[in-house]
């Protein structure tokens, strides 16, 4: 019976994550009289596979689930600079990435390659993860404070809604039956939740710390993903239309976009900032879709600068990058060796030479390799600017921390220097 019970959640919790070729689209959002307006609408994703799930940090940093190498990770986007950074290296899949209040961490649920599913914290300074959550297979969830979890929990057939206190491991189941859409109330002390009890969906919210609930209104029919509004607005998607509901004022949902424009055909998830002036979404798109180009639905972006110095694409620089960082932490001399080429320099900044070409670096990287059984390099910040990409890393070694800067510059599908700043 456990095994089949087991098997049960496994595949209910590969139904929820998988989907098909999803991006997330980033929005400037202005609201004026009542009037909706989504501009500068770009596709910060633009990775082939799954994305979604997306949240802020700030109104430049947002956390998103995206897929590399058959692997589910999170990304840390920095809007300011265009510039997005793998923040952990687990075997398993991590989904639902949110910071944590008053720490220097985010959380996320990971689904490990033997059907293990918990909530865990990632330490931002050096990647490491904790659990959470004892013994509760966590699927969507959010943060009420920095000790409290609002949660869906997997348990049997159904998704049911618990609150968690950290502080004291205690846990509360207060309804069953709901979604995956959590979200804390502007300018309250309350969370929404969509309630699937009936055949009609409605919107609740919860006090968390005396477990009542309320009704606010219904969901768009099927549509569980919702996001508030600093207004007080809720905003649903369904399609490729975004619609938007005034409590205690619209009787019905109103579309206030069509996003098809972008190449969006469904909606499945969106976001807005605290301010409530960006919005994201996750969306599948269709095959039509330009995912590398920005667009507006209020103006013509018929001039556009290439700011671009090399034939290299952004997004294949760094894939050759991450992937050689990959091998680094998995210290596979081989497959680390295969991304550079055999004129390869290594310098000091700004331009002592370390090593000069590939048998001398291979000979230095093998020992290194051997000698450093907990070698481990963490990326806290990645810039890419034409064929550069600028790592800020924290390395462990030996038993010992030390941050660096690293800076490859990369020709033709090969990495032909590096420079380090120590």
């Amino acid at each position: 019976m456990k095994s089949v019970l087991k098997v049960l959640i496994l595949l209910l919790s590969l139904s929820i994550y998988s989907q098909t070729n999803t991006e997330i689209f980033l929005f400037d959002l202005s609201v004026t009289n009542d009037n909706y307006k989504f501009t500068n609408g770009k596709n910060i994703s633009n990775n082939e596979g799954y994305d979604n799930q997306p949240s802020f940090v700030n109104d430049n940093q947002i956390l998103f689930s995206s897929t590399r190498n058959g692997q589910t990770d999170i990304i840390d986007y920095r809007s300011n600079y265009d510039s997005k950074t793998w923040i952990n290296f687990t075997e398993g899949g991590e989904y639902t990435p949110l910071k944590i209040p008053n720490k220097r961490a985010v959380s996320a649920v990971r689904l490990d390659k033997d059907g293990k599913q918990r909530l865990y914290a990632y330490n931002l300074s050096n990647g490491e993860s904790t659990e959470l959550i004892k013994d509760l297979v966590v699927a969507y969830y959010t943060w009420y404070d920095d000790n409290t979890i609002v949660s869906a929990v997997i348990e049997n057939d159904s998704l049911n809604l618990y609150v968690s206190n950290l502080k004291d491991q205690s846990n509360y189941r207060y309804q069953k039956n709901v979604g995956r859409s959590f979200h804390k109330i502007p300018n309250s002390q309350l969370v929404s939740y969509i309630s699937k009890e009936n055949k009609q969906w409605t919107i609740k919210s919860l006090n968390p710390t005396s477990g009542a609930t309320k009704v606010l209104a219904n969901t768009i029919p099927e549509v569980e993903d919702m996001c508030w509004v600093i207004n007080g607005d809720i905003l649903m998607g369904k399609g490729s239309k975004l619609y938007k509901l005034t409590l205690n004022k619209d009787n019905d949902w109103k579309e206030i976009a069509d996003l098809s424009e972008y190449g969006i055909t469904k909606i499945s998830r969106i976001t807005t900032n605290s301010i409530s002036n960006k919005l994201l979404v996750a969306a599948d798109i269709g095959a039509t879709s330009n995912t590398t180009q920005d667009n507006s639905n209020t103006s013509d972006n018929s001039n556009t600068t290439n700011t671009q110095t090399s034939t290299e694409k952004p997004s294949e620089v760094e894939a050759i990058v991450q992937r050689n960082l990959d091998a680094y932490n998995a210290r596979d001399i081989d497959a680390f060796m295969k991304d550079y080429t055999d004129d390869v320099k290594l310098y000091a900044y700004p331009n002592t030479l370390r090593t000069d070409g590939k048998e001398a670096m291979r000979k230095s990287y093998a020992s290194w390799f051997e000698q450093t059984k907990d070698l481990r390099a963490f990326i806290k910040k990645r810039i890419v600017i034409g064929n550069k990409v600028i790592d800020e890393e924290q390395v462990t070694a030996n038993g010992q921390i030390f941050n660096a800067v690293a800076i490859y510059e990369v020709e033709n599908g090969k990495i032909t220097k590096v420079t380090f700043i120590q």
